[in-house]
């Protein structure tokens, strides 16, 4: 079984987000990239599961800009075997990443496709989602724990709900979205990131793959949350029920 994994390029996690002066888009221009966090869960559980014998080819994906690349041979050197980068140069929304995700799995034929829950840029939590609806493939999303039947050709998967836990059990080729309590991912140790530069990257472009890439979404504005005014301390609980009363209005 082959396990396709998509990942995705965003400001990294420890970067403080500025909001260009236009008021276009945050800044991205000389501030420090790496892999969506729940990505990186998402590559670490395919590895597992070809570790486990249980897959024969772990597949990273990612499109975008040239630099994607880059996020590309981090998987590699976590331990994919090869990448596929569809090179973009206009902003990709959920429902064009999921179209082109189909359009990856008709060529690659993978058994499992495996995405992160969402991404930490825009949170959207909509391309695994949407790129099932597409193939018409079951799905488990926000998924704490996997566990692939290679006979039976099925997986169950643990899916963190709001009640509690959730049990699937899915046929396969079928649709995961990892959730954090999934695994902790590796570090790429530095052998592994020099046989990284030599693993194999294929290209494609959207025009290649015959899928149209037009936003359906349109970005009017962005704009950084209002700024919190700063707390006080209170010297008894009648002062606080006071103020929540007469000020807050909240009682």
């Amino acid at each position: 079984m082959k396990i396709m994994v998509a990942i995705k390029r965003v400001v990294d996690y420890a970067v403080k987000i500025r909001v260009k002066p236009d008021r276009t888009g945050v800044e991205t221009q000389n501030v420090k990239m790496s892999m969506n966090p729940f990505c990186e869960i998402a590559i670490e559980e395919a590895l597992r599961i070809k570790e486990a014998g249980l897959a024969s080819e772990v597949v990273a994906v990612s499109m975008g800009p040239v630099q994607c690349v880059d996020t590309l041979r981090t998987g590699l050197a976590m331990g994919a075997d090869r990448g596929i980068h569809v090179e973009a140069t206009a902003p990709l929304y959920p429902l064009s990443v999921a179209k082109i995700l189909k359009a990856l799995v008709e060529v690659e034929k993978p058994g499992l496709l495996l995405l992160g829950k969402q991404a930490i840029d825009d949170d959207c939590n909509q391309t695994g989602q949407m790129v099932a609806g597409l193939l018409n493939w079951p799905q488990g999303t926000f998924a704490s724990k996997v566990v692939i039947d290679k006979e039976k050709q099925e997986v169950t998967v643990d899916r963190e709900v709001d009640d509690g836990l959730e049990t699937l059990c899915l046929n396969l080729p079928a649709v995961i979205t990892t959730d954090l309590r999934l695994n902790q991912p590796r570090y790429a140790t530095l052998p592994n990131i020099m046989k990284a530069k030599s693993k194999p990257i294929k290209k494609f472009t959207p025009q290649e793959l015959n899928v149209d890439v037009k936003p359906d979404l349109e970005v009017v504005e962005v704009t950084e949350p209002p700024k919190r005014k700063a707390g006080i301390i209170l010297s008894s609980v009648d002062e606080l029920i006071d103020k929540l009363k007469n000020e807050a209005h909240v009682i």
